[in-house]
Order: structure tokens, then C-alpha cells, then sequence
């Protein structure tokens, strides 16, 4: 029995870390500086943009603006509020990514997070992304709690050249 017990924790252990990191938090990875860009100080955002989150009364999940268009080079301030009844997330990355990390909160809803590109919001809570977007492109923005960006919580981040 002790033989059979020592066996099937020698085969567990391998999986250890990965159950732990499913089940807790999602704190990054995310080095310096990502292909959206780099965290900021608030103090150097040369312009404030103003997000809310919420639903309307058929359903649909949204957010304002639905679309958000900002310069290579160009430091912001998102000042998020969840205006909705129900709780939100606001993160942004390169299209891929947000699909990826989509199909991980599927798996595992209550994973929470510590990246700088992203904020979790109770319903009437506010918080604030500084972020200097360092590469031009196509990103995106979303909700990424199951269910939310099906119901209309996502929206493309543009980034221009200078």
C-alpha cells in the first residue's frame, strides 16, 4: 500500500504546478513590455480616456467607447468604470492573446489577475490602465468573464503610426 501511495505521488507531483496556477491567479508573464506596449505612470499620460462597462436592458454586454484609436509612442490614461450591474473586466492585447486568455477564464472563471494591461471591476467600481503604446497596429479590448465577450464585450484598440 505505502509502495502504491509513493507511486501515485511521484506521478501527481509533475502536475502540481500546473493545477496550482489553474486555480489561482494569472499574474503576467508578461516581462517588460508586451507587443501593446509598457504600464505608465498616470502622471505621464498626455490625454485621459473615459470607459464604462455595462449592460443594456436586451442583454447586450458593451462597452464606451466601442472602439479605441491612439498613436505609436502616445502614453493614456483609461479611466474604467463598471456602470453595470453585473462585474467586468477591461483587457487589452494583440488579438491572439485575447483569444487565448478567453479560452482560459472558459476553463477557469475565477482565475484573478495581476497584469497591467487589464483591471477587474464590481459593478459601480472604477480603476485606471497607464499605458504607453510602444508598437503600431491592430489590437483589441474585451471582457474576458465566460459569456461576456460573446454578449458584445469586446472592441478594437488601433494604434497609428506617429
Amino acid at each position: 500500500m505505502r509502495k502504491l501511495t509513493t507511486l501515485l505521488l511521484a506521478a501527481m507531483l509533475p502536475l502540481a504546478p500546473a493545477t496550482a496556477l489553474a486555480a489561482g491567479s494569472h499574474s503576467g508573464g508578461h516581462d517588460d513590455e508586451m507587443m501593446l506596449g509598457k504600464p505608465a505612470e498616470p502622471a505621464q499620460a498626455g490625454r485621459t480616456i473615459a470607459v464604462r462597462m455595462l449592460e443594456t436592458d436586451d442583454g447586450e454586454m458593451l462597452f464606451e467607447p466601442s472602439s479605441i484609436a491612439v498613436k505609436r509612442g502616445e502614453t493614456v490614461l483609461l479611466d474604467i468604470r463598471n456602470d453595470g450591474e453585473l462585474e467586468h473586466e477591461f483587457v487589452m492585447d494583440e488579438q491572439e492573446a485575447i483569444q487565448e486568455h478567453k479560452g482560459l477564464m472558459e476553463k477557469f472563471p475565477e482565475m484573478e489577475h495581476a497584469d497591467p494591461n487589464s483591471v477587474r471591476l464590481a459593478p459601480g467600481e472604477s480603476g485606471q490602465i497607464a499605458w504607453t503604446f510602444t508598437n503600431d497596429g491592430s489590437f483589441e479590448f474585451a471582457c474576458l468573464i465566460p459569456g461576456h465577450y460573446e454578449s458584445g464585450m469586446h472592441g478594437p484598440l488601433d494604434v497609428a503610426a506617429k
